[in-house]
């Protein structure tokens, strides 16, 4: 079983919210998870990004492995700190 960090959409039609999660890489996209990791809105400008970096290194020392998009959103994240 391969542990992704991925995004899980939320909101209402042409009005985006996600969660980053931590899920099987197998589940749908907007199916089960394991933990919520943090969330992303792309609406506010600066798109706001909340991570708790706890639950971040404990799934990412446990071997889980972020989608590229969420790969970007933290590095964006990181650099505006």
């Amino acid at each position: 079983m391969a542990i992704k960090i991925r995004l899980t959409r939320g909101g209402r039609k042409k009005r985006p919210f996600y969660r980053v999660v931590a899920t099987n890489s197998t589940s749908p996209r907007d199916g089960r998870f394991l933990e919520i990791i943090g969330t992303y809105d792309p609406l506010k400008d600066p798109a706001e990004v909340n991570i708790n970096t706890e639950k971040l290194n404990k799934w990412l020392n446990r071997g889980a492995k972020p989608s590229n998009t969420v790969r970007s959103i933290l590095h964006k994240a990181a650099q505006a700190q």
